[in-house]
């Protein structure tokens, strides 16, 4: 998906096989980002009302720089939690030159959260990458009406905070401070948190931005 993008193959995305220590030290270092998938459940819906509310009322900081696109399309979560992580991560890439990705990253930049999921909707391009990157896998992609109770979200460092990106949410959630040494744990601390959430459910999964 990234190579059909116009990304240089210097980065890819890995399984994270387990939260353990064991099992992290088998990522390939550095790690950029990390996407979780996770089940929407009423437990979740009810404590994102709750964060929501928490921190309009006590307001958090969030770096300009963070780049935040709020989802509009039905079923396109993995794609705009994949659009968080390269443009958050956008000065260590290497693009192609004719990256579909990277041209809707420069010419989205100035736009608002809403704008850039306006573009989104009409930038052929990365729809239909999408589209036939979903139809090589071994599972049937949904369709864009059907309900799907999975989602992903993105996990970045910016300016040395480790922030939440997640289109159905109003605003980026900085999760404190982190650094590129220990952005993969404090990433799967945060991961934790979800599972801890929802004890019963088994549907999670994550994956790391990773150096080739």
């Amino acid at each position: 998906f990234l190579k059909q993008l116009g990304i240089h193959p210097d980065w890819q995305f890995v399984d994270v096989y387990g939260m353990e220590p064991e099992l992290l030290s088998m990522v390939p270092r550095p790690v950029c980002a990390v996407l979780l998938l996770f089940p929407v459940t009423e437990k979740y819906e009810t404590f994102r009302t709750e964060e929501e509310e928490r921190i309009k009322a006590t307001g958090q900081d969030v770096k300009s720089s963070v780049y935040f696109m709020k989802q509009t399309i039905n079923n396109a979560c993995g794609t705009i939690g994949l659009i968080h992580a390269i443009a958050n991560n956008r000065d260590k890439m290497n693009f192609e030159t004719n990256s579909s990705l990277k041209k809707f990253l420069e010419d989205s930049l100035s736009m608002t959260p809403e704008e850039r999921a306006k573009y989104l909707e009409t930038y052929e391009a990365i729809r239909v990458t999408h589209e036939s990157s979903a139809h090589e896998g071994q599972t049937e992609a949904p369709s864009i009406d059907e309900k799907v109770d999975l989602h992903f979200i993105a996990l970045v460092n910016v300016g040395g905070h480790l922030y939440e990106l997640d289109g159905r949410k109003p605003f980026p959630v900085n999760h404190g401070e982190t650094s590129d040494d220990s952005f993969l744990e404090d990433a799967i601390e945060v991961c934790k948190k979800f599972m801890e959430r929802d004890p019963e459910e088994l549907r999670f999964n994550a994956i790391a931005l990773s150096a080739a």
